[in-house]
């Protein structure tokens, strides 16, 4: 529901198959996570924020084209799920921009 509400198109190309999109948070600022031990991690690269039901289409190499930062395209190094049990729980990729 997050985001849906608070989320932006996201264009993805992946290493295989069709053009896609998704909906999601994309952040250029640090954010802090839960590591898997539950102490606090720092991640200091872009991240793309997706629910866990849109993960399917993102897989390491997939290149993302957020549309709020026009011309500029990405790759997914990772991705780690949040520690919420919840349905619609996020994933948080961490991406490098690609030049």
């Amino acid at each position: 529901m997050l985001g849906d509400v608070f989320g932006d198109r996201v264009d993805l190309e992946p290493s295989s198959g069709p053009a896609t999109f998704v909906q999601g948070i994309f952040r250029r600022e640090p954010i802090e996570v839960d590591g898997d031990d539950g102490a606090p991690v720092l991640i200091l690269s872009p991240t793309l924020q997706v629910t866990r039901d849109q993960t399917v289409r993102l897989e390491r190499g997939c290149e993302v084209l957020p549309s709020v930062a026009p011309g500029e395209r990405f790759r997914v190094v990772n991705g780690q799920p949040t520690r919420s049990p919840a349905s619609d729980a996020f994933v948080i990729y961490e991406l490098e921009l690609v030049e």
